[in-house]
């Protein structure tokens, strides 16, 4: 964890290294919308069904121009994370049939720190920009609001949880959480933007079912943004 944490300020190091002669720096701003869900994968998953929840994110870039096309872009955003899960089983022994639903809504907040490598090209008024880096983020909050029915014989029985999440080794999330960004967007000559941007979670967030599944970040973003 923190040798990833020091190669990405190593890397946008560099990039303040090799523009400092120029001063070619801008800085931005930008927010926008997250819809976030989770990638489930492994043998004890069945029923499951994973579905895209809403978030926000709000943060800021430096982007550090190394040549006409391309620049080094550290970064650091708040960012809504998490996802709705839905699940099913239906039991159809005889004499002993019931069915069993759930649903539930994770919601997490990351302070996230990404480094991308942005290539820079001429259109019209403004650029086109598309890009791509590692990142790495800590939670910071989570909230899980979850709802079960087990029908059978004629009646049903329902039980509802809203809770936050434990984070860490007594929990069922892991705090940190790294992977890859993809972006791309268009700047007007006046520094205003739009961008749309896919994170690509790569580290395994249950500690509660270790061997069971691996649950992994993904989250699609939308905003707009300003450099000065």
């Amino acid at each position: 964890m923190k040798r990833l944490v020091l190669s990405l300020l190593t890397v946008a190091g560099l990039g303040f290294a090799a523009s400092a002669q120029t001063n070619n720096i801008k800085i931005g701003v930008k927010a926008g919308v997250t819809f976030p869900t989770f990638g489930v994968s492994g043998t004890e998953n069945k029923g499951y069904e994973q579905k895209i929840s809403t978030s926000f994110y709000v943060g800021g870039t430096v982007d550090i121009a190394v040549s006409d096309i391309f620049s080094v872009q550290p970064g650091l955003s708040l960012i809504g994370k998490g996802g709705k899960t839905d699940f099913s089983y239906f039991n159809a022994e005889i004499g002993n049939s019931y069915t069993v639903t759930a649903n539930s809504k994770i919601s997490t907040m990351y302070i996230e720190l990404p480094v991308n490598a942005v290539f820079n090209f001429d259109l019209g008024s403004g650029k086109i920009f598309i890009g791509a880096g590692p990142y790495y983020a800590v939670a910071i909050s989570g909230k899980n609001k979850s709802t079960a029915s087990l029908s059978g014989g004629g009646s049903t029985m329902t039980e509802s949880v809203n809770e936050d999440i434990k984070f860490g080794k007594d929990g069922t999330m892991k705090r940190g959480d790294f992977g890859v960004n993809f972006l791309a967007g268009y700047q007007l000559s006046n520094g205003f933007n739009i961008h749309a941007g896919y994170g690509l979670g790569l580290s395994n967030l249950d500690y509660a079912d270790k061997n069971a599944s691996k649950v992994t970040n993904r989250v699609l973003s939308v905003g707009v943004g300003f450099a000065f």
